[in-house]
C-alpha cells in the first residue's frame, strides 16, 4: 500500500532542502532535491487521482492529501521550472573549486566514528569489544593531536579522547573487572556459529512475512553452501546473525586484503587511480535522497544490474519498505546505511542458495579529473549506487563483468523470486494482454519488481528508435488511459531515449488529455535527455525481447529450501530415457481451497566463465503421480515441459485443482541437465500459499547391497522375447536369492544395453520363505520393451529365491548387457545359464 502521507512529507523535506541549498548557492545539489521534491508530488497526484477514480466505482475509500490537486501541479512546474533555470545558469559558470578534509580533519572523523561504534557496542552490552574501541579512539586521539597545529582541531580531539577514556575506565572498574567479563580474545566466527547452532540467514524477516518450518540444515546442506562460498577464487561466506556484530570502526583506513578489482577496458583506458570518497568529494554520504532518476551506469556492461537497482529505489520510495538500503552495512540505529569515514563496508547479496556477506573497502577508479569510473548518482557526494556495484562487481570476478540480466541481479539484490517472460521466443506462449494485466496489478500492489530488455539489433535500428542493442532498461511505472496502455521506463544510461510513439518528439499521439492524466509535457522534456520516457506497449513488445520480474516471497505463507548436488559420475551423461538417476523430491502440499505453488531451482554458479559461456543447462520436471519415483521420462506427461536453460534459476509455477481441496495432494519434482558433465550444486525452493512438505523421494536400498553381472546376448542365448517361444528360453538366467524370512524387502533391477536395443526381462519367484507378504507374487515382468534401458521395482517382497531372465524384442540381436540389483536386504545373484 502506497503511503500517500509519506510521500507528501518526502517531497516537503525535499522542497525545503532545495530552497536552502539554493540560497546558499550549492547550485548542483539543489538541482537535485528540486527534482526530488517534484517526483514525490507527482507520485501523491497520481495516488490521489487513482483513489479518487476506484472512490467513483466505490471499491475503496480515498485517501486524502492536505495539498489539493490544482496546487500540487503548480509546485510541480516550479520544482522543475526552478531546477532547469539553475541547470541552464550552471553551463556559463567555470566549475566551483572543491574543499576537500586534510588528514587531520580525516583523523578527527575516524576517531569521532570509533567512539561512536564504541557506544554502540556497550549499549549491547558487548563490553569487550567495547573497551577495545574505546582504546583505539584514545590512541588514534593522541596520535592525531601530535601531527597537526589547528587548534579547533586540538580541541575536538581532546573531546573525544576524554569522553573515551571516561567510559573506558568505568568499564575497566565494573563490568570488565568481573569473573563473568574475563578478559580473552574473542573466538573465531566459526566456532561461534558451531556453538550456538546458528543457521545461514535465508528468508529476510525484517521485509517478508513468511513461515518457513524447514528444521535445521543437514551437515550435507551445510557443505553443499560452503562450496558455494568460493566464488571467482573469494570465499562469500553464508551470513549469520552474528555478523551483524562485523567491525567497522579502525585507527586508519580499511584496505580490502583481496586487493583492487579487475577494471573492463573502457576503465583501463581512462583510469588514473584508486582514490577514497573523501578524497574526491567535499561532504560524502550514504545516501541523501533515494532516486531512481539520479542513478547512472558508467563504463561496465551492467545494465541489468543497474537497472535492478533503479526498479529497486522505485519500490522502496513508493512502498515505504526498505529494500536496496537493507543490505548496506555499517547502519545506523534506524536501519539506515551511513558513511564510514574508515572505509569498510559490508553488503548482504542472495548467491547461491542463501545471503551472503560480502566485504569492501571504498576506493573508487577514477580518471585524471577525478570522475568516477564506475556507476553513480547525478549527485557528486552520494556513494551507494558506486559501493553496491563494487560489491557485485567483486563476486563476479572486477568490473570486466560478462553481464547477466536483471531476475539474476534482482535475486541476488533482494532474494525475490525470478521469472523471466519471453515476448518472441519460438516456446513461449505469450498472451500480450493478459501479461499486461498481471503485470499492471502486481506492479501497483508492491508485489513485482520488473525489468525489460531489448534484442541484438543492427546500428541503423539503434539509430532510428533510439533505443540500445542488448540492453536492459527500468521499469518505472504503467498506467491504462483510456484505450492506451502506456509504460515507463529508464536508460541506464540516463540518456539516450525511445523515438517512437509516445516519445518526448511525438506529436501525434500525445493528446492534453494524456499530458493532463500523467502529468507529463513532452514539450518541456525535448531538451532534457535523463534516459527516461514513455513507450506504449504495442511499441515495447515489437521492440523488446523479454520481461524479467522479480515477485516478493511476501505473496506466499510458506517456504522450504533444499540444498543439494549432483556427481556427474551419478547416471548416464544424458537423461532422456532414464530418470531414475536423478536427484527427485516429494513435494506433500495440503491445499484446503485454490493455491499457488512455485517452484524455484537454483544451480550454484562459482566461476566468471559460468556468466560469460554457460553450458550447462538445467530444468525441473513436476509430475502429479502420487510423490513415487520417476525413471521413464515420456512415461508419464509431466505438468508443464520442463525447458532447459543455462540461466541461474529455473521456476515452476503450479496452481491445485478443485479436487486437489480434498485432502493431500503429491507431487514428484526431477531435477534434469542437457548434459551431465560436471558436478553441480543447487537449491530447491518451494513457495506455497497452503501448508507443504518437501523431502527427498524414499530410497529403500541399502547401497552396501547393490551387485551388477555383466552379461550378453550371443549366438543361442541371443532368443528375444517371449513372441519366440521356442528360443525365448534361451536367453541368459540369474538366481536371485533373499536369504531372509522378512516380508519387507525392497528390490530394484534395472537393465541397461545399448539404445538401439529393446530390452526386458521376466522375474519368477521359485521359492519364498514367507507366507502371504504384501508383495508376494509368481511372475512378473518390466513391461514394455524400452531403448537400452528398463526397470523394476519391488516393495515387501518375501525373502525367498528368484530368477532373472533378461532378452532383446527380437531374436538373434547380439549385445553385452548390464543387469543391475539394489536391495533393502542382503542378496546375492548369480548366473544360471
Amino acid at each position: 500500500m502506497v503511503d500517500i502521507n509519506k510521500l507528501e512529507n518526502d517531497a516537503r523535506t525535499h522542497a525545503l532542502k532545495a530552497v536552502d541549498l539554493d540560497s546558499k548557492g550549492k547550485s548542483e545539489d539543489a538541482v537535485f532535491f528540486y527534482v526530488e521534491a517534484a517526483q514525490a508530488l507527482i507520485s501523491v497526484r497520481e495516488e490521489l487521482i487513482s483513489d479518487q477514480q476506484q472512490q467513483q466505482s466505490k471499491t475503496t475509500s480515498s485517501s486524502s492529501s492536505s495539498i489539493d490537486l490544482n496546487e500540487i501541479v503548480r509546485l510541480i512546474h516550479n520544482y522543475i521550472k526552478r531546477a532547469e533555470e539553475i541547470k541552464a545558469s550552471l553551463k556559463s559558470k567555470p566549475t566551483p573549486s572543491l574543499h576537500l578534509k586534510n588528514t587531520s580533519e580525516k583523523g578527527v572523523e575516524r576517531a569521532r566514528y570509533l567512539l561512536t561504534q564504541a557506544l554502540d557496542q556497550d549499549e549491547q552490552k558487548q563490553y569487550e569489544a567495547a573497551f577495545k574501541l574505546y582504546e583505539e579512539a584514545i590512541t588514534l586521539c593522541l596520535n592525531e593531536k601530535k601531527t597537526t597545529s589547528n587548534t579547533k582541531l586540538k580541541e575536538q580531539l581532546e573531546k573525544i579522547a576524554y569522553q573515551a577514556l571516561e567510559r573506558a575506565e568505568e568499564l575497566k572498574h565494573t563490568e570488565l573487572n568481573t569473573s563473568s567479563h574475563i578478559r580473552l580474545p574473542s573466538p573465531p566466527r566459526d566456532e561461534i556459529i558451531q556453538k550456538e547452532e546458528q543457521q545461514p540467514l535465508d528468508i529476510d524477516q525484517t521485509n517478508i512475512n513468511i513461515i518457513d518450518k524447514r528444521a535445521k540444515l543437514s551437515s550435507h546442506e551445510l557443505d553443499v553452501l560452503r562450496r558455494g562460498s568460493k566464488i571467482n577464487g573469494r570465499d562469500y561466506v553464508p551470513f549469520f546473525s552474528i555478523d551483524l556484530r562485523e567491525r567497522f570502526a579502525y585507527q586508519t583506513p580499511f584496505i580490502d586484503s583481496h586487493g583492487p578489482l579487475k577494471l573492463a577496458p573502457k576503465q583501463q583506458t581512462h583510469f588514473l587511480r584508486w582514490a577514497r570518497p573523501d578524497e574526491i568529494m567535499s561532504e560524502p554520504k550514504m545516501i541523501m535522497a533515494l532516486s531512481y532518476f539520479s542513478i547512472k551506469q558508467d563504463l561496465i556492461s551492467d545494465c541489468s544490474f543497474v537497472a535492478s537497482l533503479a526498479v529497486s529505489v522505485q519500490y522502496e520510495k513508493k512502498f515505504n519498505k526498505r529494500l536496496i538500503t537493507s543490505i548496506i552495512y555499517p547502519q545506523n540505529k534506524q536501519g539506515e546505511p551511513v558513511y564510514n569515514p574508515c572505509g569498510k563496508y559490508m553488503v548482504r547479496l542472495h548467491l547461491n542458495g542463501v545471503w551472503r556477506k560480502v566485504i569492501i573497502d571504498d576506493t573508487l577508479p577514477i580518471d585524471h579529473s577525478n570522475r568516477l569510473l564506475c556507476s553513480s548518482t547525478t549527485n557528486k557526494n552520494e556513494i551507494w549506487v558506486s559501493l553496491l556495484e563494487k560489491a557485485y562487481m567483486k563476486v563476479m570476478g572486477g568490473y570486466d563483468f560478462p553481464g547477466s540480466n536483471s531476475t539474476v541481479d534482482l535475486h541476488a539484490l533482494t532474494g525475490w523470486i525470478p521469472e523471466l517472460v519471453s515476448i518472441h521466443h519460438a516456446d513461449s506462449a505469450f498472451d500480450k494482454d493478459k501479461e499486461f494485466d498481471r503485470m499492471f496489478e502486481r506492479f501497483h500492489a508492491g508485489h513485482v519488481l520488473i525489468t525489460v530488455a531489448t534484442p541484438n539489433i543492427t546500428k541503423e535500428e539503434e539509430e532510428r528508435s533510439g533505443l540500445v542493442s542488448s540492453h536492459a532498461y527500468a521499469l518505472l511505472d504503467m498506467r491504462k488511459i483510456g484505450v492506451h496502455k502506456l509504460i515507463m521506463l529508464k536508460n541506464p544510461w540516463s540518456h539516450l531515449e525511445w523515438k517512437g510513439n509516445f516519445s518526448d518528439f511525438d506529436t501525434r499521439n500525445w493528446t492534453p488529455e494524456l499530458i493532463k492524466a500523467l502529468n507529463y509535457d513532452p514539450k518541456l522534456q525535448v531538451d532534457v535527455d535523463n534516459g527516461v520516457f514513455w513507450i506504449d506497449y504495442n511499441s515495447l513488445c515489437h521492440h523488446f525481447e523479454n520481461f524479467y520480474l522479480n515477485w516478493s516471497p511476501s505473496l506466499f505463507s510458506y517456504t522450504s529450501c533444499i540444498h543439494n548436488s549432483w556427481s556427474s559420475r551419478q547416471g548416464p551423461v544424458k537423461d532422456l530415457y532414464n530418470l531414475g538417476d536423478n536427484p527427485q523430491y516429494v513435494l506433500r502440499v495440503s491445499p484446503k481451497t485454490r493455491s499457488s505453488i512455485w517452484i524455484l531451482l537454483t544451480r550454484h554458479i562459482t566461476e566468471r566463465q559460468d556468466f560469460a559461456v554457460n553450458r550447462i543447462f538445467i530444468t525441473l520436471f513436476v509430475y502429479k503421480n502420487g510423490g513415487n519415483k520417476v525413471y521413464y521420462p515420456n512415461d508419464i506427461k509431466p505438468l508443464q515441459d520442463g525447458v532447459k536453460t543455462n540461466s541461474a534459476h529455473y521456476l515452476v509455477k503450479l496452481i491445485t485443482d478443485d479436487n486437489d481441496s480434498n485432502g493431500q495432494t503429491l507431487y514428484t519434482l526431477v531435477v534434469s541437465q542437457y548434459e551431465k558433465n560436471v558436478d553441480i550444486y543447487y537449491s530447491l525452493r518451494v513457495y506455497s500459499t497452503c501448508q507443504f512438505t518437501l523431502t527427498p523421494v524414499p530410497d529403500y536400498y541399502n547401497p552396501r547391497y547393490q551387485q551388477e553381472i555383466t552379461g550378453e546376448w550371443k549366438g543361442k542365448t541371443a532368443g528375444g522375447c517371449q513372441n519366440n517361444v521356442s528360443t525365448y528360453k534361451n536367453n541368459p538366467l540369474y538366481q536371485l536369492v533373499l536369504n531372509n524370512r522378512e516380508a519387507n524387502n525392497y528390490i530394484k533391477i534395472e537393465l541397461r544395453a545399448p539404445k538401439q536395443f529393446q530390452v526386458g526381462f521376466e522375474v519368477i519367484c521359485t521359492e519364498t520363505n514367507v507366507s502371504n507378504a504384501p508383495g508376494e507374487f509368481h511372475k512378473t515382468e518390466s513391461g514394455s520393451y524400452r531403448s537400452g534401458f528398463c526397470v523394476l521395482t519391488l516393495d515387501n517382497m518375501p525373502g525367498g529365491t528368484y530368477t532373472i531372465r533378461p532378452a532383446t524384442f527380437d531374436s538373434n540381436r547380439e549385445s553385452a548387457f548390464f543387469l543391475h540389483i539394489a536391495s533393502s536386504h542382503p542378496c546375492t545373484l548369480t548366473k544360471l545359464q
